[in-house]
């Protein structure tokens, strides 16, 4: 149902028919069209409802501005829900007219209605007017880590590429595998330690089975939609699984999409990875990772990227480890009121 402000604005759910008008409004401001984009994040809405807000602001000349946001379920471990912003644009003659604030007053009331009171964001430190726009709405700094790097064409990296060897009894069960590296010259490569495939439908049931070692809780439903997001909702699928003896030991759900927080340049990012506590030490996580680069260079994807949860240090260092440096985007967060 429509909300009517003062400002003369109206609030209302986005639909098909303001396609056009989003395009043409996200193209004045990034400078492109991401028509293709566009298409799957309304159809992605359109398919799973509950878990995507995207609201219309309209004046007198029609649609004034919108923003796009996605629920937070599983991801970091979450136990409670949670509201990721990831695109807001207002109509150039609109602005500094209160429709993002109208936007993002709406936002809210949806959140609070489907019971989320966390909303996160992030921004580039460069972004100066968005800083400035989350300021004044009231978010702060949130404590998860955001880490990148450069793909490069996939090409050769000891730390990523060389496989792994830990002793046995070092390290935690419970987290990914990331020790030194041999230096092996090409000989053999992380990736060969490991059958890497592309996933796939029918890894739902592993997939499920590695989280709940790793977890303790049964996220099913988390799982499901993510594994739905990894084949439909990217733009490029480039998730994978990794086979020892047979069975599916790790996996890694990403996407390859341009858009989501005001980014123009390609960019994949790392949503889900895990490993089989009982197959730790043996070089999956180096090889889901060495094999995931080398398949980005072939699509020309520059750079990819991953949020860390602050008390996942054992990820973190994993990252850290194959190459992977703090973002130069900043994450933020906002509590809602009840």
């Amino acid at each position: 149902m429509a909300t009517a402000a003062a400002t003369g604005i109206a609030v209302r759910a986005l639909a098909r028919e303001d396609l056009d008008a989003v395009v043409a409004i996200d193209a004045a401001i990034e400078g492109r069209p991401r028509r293709n984009y566009m298409e799957r994040r309304l159809a992605a809405a359109v398919r799973a409802p509950k878990l995507h807000a995207q609201l219309a602001a309209t004046d007198a000349k029609g649609l004034a501005g919108f923003i796009l946001a996605r629920v937070l379920v599983g991801e970091f471990r979450r136990t409670e829900p949670g509201l990721r912003l990831e695109m807001v644009g207002v109509r150039s003659d609109a602005q500094g007219h209160g429709v993002g604030r109208e936007l993002f007053a709406a936002l809210a009331a949806w959140a609070r209605r489907h019971g989320i009171r966390d909303l996160h964001t992030q921004a580039s430190w460069k972004q100066h007017s968005m800083l400035r726009w989350l300021d004044t709405l009231g978010f702060t700094l949130a404590p998860n880590h955001i880490v990148d790097c450069a793909v490069a064409g996939g090409q050769y990296a000891p730390s990523r590429d060389d496989p792994v060897s830990v002793p046995e009894g070092e390290g935690s069960a419970h987290e990914i595998d990331y020790s030194g590296e041999s230096g092996n010259h090409y000989e053999r490569l992380a990736r060969d330690t490991a059958d890497v495939r592309s996933m796939g439908p029918a890894d739902l049931a592993d997939i499920v089975r590695i989280d709940r070692r790793i977890t303790g809780r049964d996220r099913h439903a988390y799982m499901q939609h993510r594994l739905d997001e990894a084949m439909v909702d990217s733009g490029i699928r480039v998730s994978l699984t990794a086979r020892l003896d047979g069975i599916i030991a790790g996996y890694l759900m990403a996407t390859a999409d341009l858009g989501d927080f005001g980014r123009t340049e390609p960019v994949a990012v790392i949503d889900t990875i895990g490993v089989d506590p009982a197959y730790a030490h043996r070089g999956v996580g180096h090889a889901l990772l060495s094999q995931l680069f080398v398949n980005l260079g072939a699509l020309q994807i520059e750079r990819i990227e991953s949020v860390v949860a602050p008390r996942d240090l054992g990820l973190l260092g994993f990252f850290y480890d194959v190459g992977f440096t703090p973002s130069q985007r900043i994450p933020f967060m906002r509590r809602l009121e009840p």
